[in-house]
């Protein structure tokens, strides 16, 4: 019989429809890294969302284990390359979250231009502020959009109802829609929104370098990871009015399990600044997508044990 091990909290979906097919689940919600490692050798699997990393230590301590499944969309805290050598499937969840994600990157853009936050905040405190709160159009822009997976794609079939010139560029693929350069973004762009996975060519992906490129003043989206962006370099740019506007869900000093953010001069700037828009890393995080997330995982899960 097969035994799941759950690191993190999901839906009780999951549960429900592994154990309807005699998978045992366990939870294991408090205990630390090392004293699951003690237990983690009668598992055939393990679901996480980000407690922690799955490196080589762990893995060489699951001893049966067939598979690792993330709740969730990015892979980066699981050591891919040794799972995968130990013949480990590394699984996750990204169709889940894509429309969730797509939507909160359009409702962040929106929110910037229009002024949104600071009327609705003004407003609130008694101040009727009309013409301090003049919005822009998101129609008629030139819009970047660097990576067409699961959400890059989802984000571009929510934006062809407005009448915009989409620019995409991704580095993987050969054929899909609006097909684009980098040089051409760089030249043209006027809004750059980020939709890849956190690696090593990825890692401060937007730098000094990158935002000087750009031809013209930009505002950018973030919904991917943090760590895609060079923070110092964002700042830097928003202060020489080479980056307009910063939507950002994600924070380079974010905690690994995304729970926290360490706080620091940088983060104080954001936060102070009226040219961001910032959430605390949920767009991926709706009622919709926990439940999305959950069926996947189950349908995934089912047929790597079968």
């Amino acid at each position: 019989m097969n035994k799941v091990l759950f690191i993190d909290t999901t839906h009780k979906y999951l549960i429900d429809q592994l154990e309807k097919k005699n998978i045992v689940c366990d939870f294991e919600f408090s205990k630390t890294k090392s004293q699951i490692e003690k237990i983690i050798a009668k598992y055939d699997g393990i679901v996480i969302r980000s407690r922690f990393k799955i490196d080589k230590k762990f893995i060489d301590a699951a001893k049966k284990l067939k598979f690792i499944a993330r709740a969730g969309s990015g892979l980066e805290n699981i050591d891919i390359k040794y799972a995968e050598q130990k013949k480990i499937k590394c699984i996750n969840a990204a169709e889940g979250n894509k429309q969730a994600v797509a939507e909160h990157a359009l409702a962040l853009i929106l929110n910037l231009f229009n002024k949104i936050n600071q009327a609705n905040n003004e407003l609130k405190s008694g101040k009727w502020l009309r013409e301090e709160n003049r919005g822009i159009e998101l129609s008629g822009k030139k819009i970047g959009i660097i990576g067409f997976g699961n959400t890059g794609s989802s984000f571009v079939n929510l934006l062809k109802n407005f009448d915009l010139e989409l620019l995409v560029y991704d580095k993987y693929k050969q054929n899909y829609e609006y097909k684009s350069s980098l040089k051409e973004i760089f030249e043209k762009a006027e809004i750059l929104s980020l939709h890849v996975p956190l690696n090593d060519e990825t890692k401060k992906y937007i730098d000094k370098s990158f935002i000087n490129k750009m031809k013209k003043p930009f505002y950018l989206i973030n919904t991917s990871r943090g760590q895609c962006v060079d923070t110092k370099a964002l700042i830097r740019g928003i202060k020489e009015n080479k980056v307009k506007g910063a939507c950002l869900d994600v924070f380079e000093h974010e905690k690994t399990s995304f729970e926290k953010l360490k706080r620091n001069r940088d983060l104080t700037f954001l936060l102070n600044s009226n040219k961001t828009i910032l959430t605390p890393h949920i767009a991926g995080w709706t009622t919709e997508s926990y439940f999305k997330i959950a069926k996947i995982l189950s349908e995934k899960i089912i047929s790597e044990l079968s």
